[in-house]
């Protein structure tokens, strides 16, 4: 079966301030889902699904409907906060859907092949969705999957810290656990995280997870085994998320199968504050001027 790339819209962007996965970057106005887009359909992928939120789905449409129209097929799957909940009853101050697992939880019965999952907001390069595609088409299974991993150092904010998630990596290669590090930044010519009093360093060429991964479509039943035992041990966390790491991880742990690391290194960016707009806007020209992209993608 071809598969399908999935883009994770359905973020409330709380820190940047705004709905920064339509925000234009590109020169003729186009998002970094545009880009993600354009560098999926060159690699091969013929199918879109974008999982969002149902009271944005008209104007998210008005978007990318009349520019995605013939170049690729088009899905759309609504996260909210009552999905596979089931008869449990949601806390009042409970804000916002419970993570990147619940909305890959949301492709069931729309997504029964093997697919690649994104964030919106993350610009990834040419190169993670050429290899995804040769991963899905030629190597993915209910046992294998895979995440793209980054080199750290091509992974970071100038304007504050950010959360990595460290791949720990085996004899072949293939993953064996995410670290997640909250707060990773810049210091002088080294970089550092901290966790709480704890402060370490790490090399440039940590291989890090951007939240790309190659699943099998029974990555999503996965999802949905796990959630309600997150549902039971959390419903009262009116900040706990449940996050498609660690589906992938326990995945592993519970002897289910592999997952391949597929080194890229290509630069990673994206709009995690207000401040880094203005660079992603200088590297996506800076990739137009290198004959990388035309200067309107989908004219």
């Amino acid at each position: 079966m071809q598969p399908t790339l999935v883009i994770l819209a359905a973020g409330m962007a709380s820190r940047y301030g705004s709905m920064k996965q339509t925000e234009s970057f590109g020169p003729g106005g186009e998002t970094i889902m545009d880009y993600s887009i354009y560098d999926a359909i060159r690699a091969g992928f013929k199918k879109v699904v974008f999982i969002i939120r149902e009271d944005f789905a008209e104007n998210f449409k008005a978007i990318f409907e009349p520019k995605l129209k013939g170049k690729i097929e088009t899905a759309y799957v609504f996260q909210s906060l009552t999905a596979f909940v089931g008869d449990r009853k949601v806390p009042a101050e409970r804000a916002k859907p419970w993570g990147t697992g619940q909305a890959v939880l949301c492709l069931k019965g729309t997504v029964n092949e093997p697919f690649a999952v994104i964030n919106a907001d993350d610009f990834y390069g040419a190169d993670a969705f050429v290899k995804a595609y040769d991963f899905l088409q030629n190597k993915c299974n209910a046992k294998e999957y895979a995440v793209v991993a980054y080199h750290l150092v091509n992974t970071l904010s100038e304007n504050g810290s950010v959360s990595r998630g460290v791949l720990s990596t085996g004899s072949n290669n293939e993953m064996q656990g995410v670290t997640e590090h909250t707060k990773v930044f810049r210091e002088g010519d080294k970089i550092v995280f901290e966790e709480g009093d704890r402060k370490g360093e790490l090399s440039s060429n940590t291989q890090v997870s951007m939240n790309f991964f190659c699943f099998d479509a029974n990555f999503i039943d996965l999802c949905e085994s796990l959630f309600g035992q997150f549902l039971d041990a959390n419903l009262d966390s009116p900040k706990a998320e449940f996050l498609m790491p660690y589906v992938a991880d326990r995945f592993i742990k519970d002897g289910h199968g592999v997952i391949d690391v597929i080194t890229t290194d290509a630069k990673w960016f994206g709009v995690t504050y207000k401040e880094d707009a203005p660079v992603v806007k200088a590297s996506i020209d800076a990739q137009v001027k290198s004959g990388a992209y035309p200067p309107s993608l989908w004219s």
